[in-house]
Parts: structure tokens; C-alpha cells; sequence
């Protein structure tokens, strides 16, 4: 395939790979800052990864396509767990688009540490694939990615990062927290 024409090539994707190999930097090592720069740079990276999953190509999927996913349920528990840590008594939220909702008189409540792992841990095997070198591989990886955003972790990203705004710019002891810094 001509590299001009080739998705694994266009700036869309090469966009992606970057911002998607920044937020599993990101959140590999949440634990090392605290609570306000870690909320104050997801604020940040949050919709730039969203918007640069919107732009993928679309690439056809190959239903055959098995791919070997590297992030473990041992790193997705570890992401999570220091998310958690970070996040302390600010992880927990009310999730009104939770598919329970629609069956529920109460609240459901929801974490941001779950769903930046789950982000995390599409996105990690995302850019594991990609890494392989593999054009076949890298195709798929791309399709494979767009359709998960589309059914699942795109949503993870808004339910986070409504959370995390309202933490960002609403809660005094958020903001107090920085300022003691």
C-alpha cells in the first residue's frame, strides 16, 4: 500500500499514537505528583485523546483479527489502584449514563480510577499493537481501537472527565490543596 494513501501513516493516527503513548506514560506514573497536578493535567489530556479518537481513519475490520493484548489484568489493577490512591475520598462520583441507571431508583456510583484504567488499558494495547511493526497488525490495531471507543472507552473518557472538571474547577479543596504547595 502507497504511504500517502496508507492509514497507518496519516496524521490522524500518527496524532493518536503520540497523545495515546502520553496518557499511558501518564497513567503509569499518576502517584508521583498528587491529587491537583494529576487532576489538572487529566483535565487536560482527557479530551485531546477523545478528539484524537474521533479522527482516526476508519479501517476495515478483519473478523479473523485476534490480536495478543499485552496490558495485563495485573497492570490495568495497578494503574487503577494508584489512580485510586491519588484520588483518595475524590474517586468515587454519581454516574448518571451507567446502563444500570435505566433500572435503578438510586444513584450509581462510579469511579475515575476504573475508567482511566479502562481507557488504559484499550489504549495500551493499542499502541503495544501499533508498536509491533506489523502493517497487517497496525491496521487492525487502528480498527480494533476506533470500535472500542465507539462501544465503550470514549464514553469512559466523558464520564472521567466531567468528574475530574468539577473537581478542577468547582471543589475549594482541590483548589486549596494546590495553593498549600
Amino acid at each position: 500500500m502507497d504511504n500517502a494513501k496508507n492509514p497507518i501513516y496519516a496524521r490522524n493516527t500518527l496524532e493518536f499514537v503520540t497523545v495515546a503513548l502520553e496518557y499511558c506514560a501518564f497513567v503509569e506514573k499518576a502517584g508521583e505528583k498528587g491529587r491537583f497536578p494529576f487532576v489538572d493535567k487529566a483535565t487536560k489530556l482527557l479530551p485531546l485523546l477523545y478528539l484524537k479518537a474521533v479522527l482516526l481513519p476508519d479501517v476495515e475490520t478483519d473478523d479473523f483479527f485476534e490480536p495478543e493484548m499485552c496490558i495485563t489484568e495485573e497492570m490495568y489493577e495497578s494503574v487503577r489502584t494508584e489512580i485510586a490512591s491519588v484520588m483518595e475520598d475524590k474517586d468515587t462520583y454519581l454516574d448518571t449514563f451507567h446502563t444500570d441507571m435505566a433500572y435503578s431508583d438510586t444513584p450509581i456510583a462510579a469511579s475515575i480510577s476504573e475508567n482511566l484504567a479502562d481507557v488504559y488499558q484499550d489504549v495500551g494495547n493499542f499502541v503495544s499493537l501499533f508498536r509491533e511493526g506489523n502493517e497487517e497488525v497496525m491496521l487492525q490495531a487502528i480498527a480494533l481501537c476506533s470500535q472500542n471507543f465507539r462501544e465503550y472507552w470514549g464514553q469512559q473518557v466523558l464520564n472521567a472527565l466531567k468528574a475530574l472538571h468539577s473537581l478542577r474547577y468547582g471543589d475549594e479543596t482541590l483548589r486549596d490543596e494546590n495553593e498549600e504547595r
